[in-house]
């Protein structure tokens, strides 16, 4: 389904953006005081859970999906490695 494809790659870029966040750009930032990575990567992470929320917004129009979709999707973002899970949880359900 072409509406899951464009929502499993703005997840995992979003959740790559986070974990980049948290796991590189923050160390950088409190080890070698240099904060312009988390200047950077926060901002495209921002645009990026924007785009995701936005792009789950529009599949769960278009995709029988299940009530928990939405808010799980929302939730998950919130989480390191949360989109990947939820990406794997709502195809099981989806996709027969």
């Amino acid at each position: 389904m072409k509406e899951l494809k464009s929502l499993t790659i703005a997840g995992y870029l979003e959740g790559l953006s986070f974990i980049l966040l948290l796991g590189v750009a923050m160390p950088i930032r409190h080890y070698f005081d240099i904060s312009e990575p988390v200047r950077y990567l926060g901002m495209t992470h921002g645009v990026l859970f924007i785009a995701y929320v936005v792009i789950l917004m529009s599949t769960a129009s278009k995709v029988k999906m299940p009530l928990w979709g939405m808010p799980g999707g929302v939730i998950a973002a919130l989480l390191p490695f949360g989109p990947f899970v939820f990406d794997r949880m709502l195809k099981k359900v989806v996709v027969k």
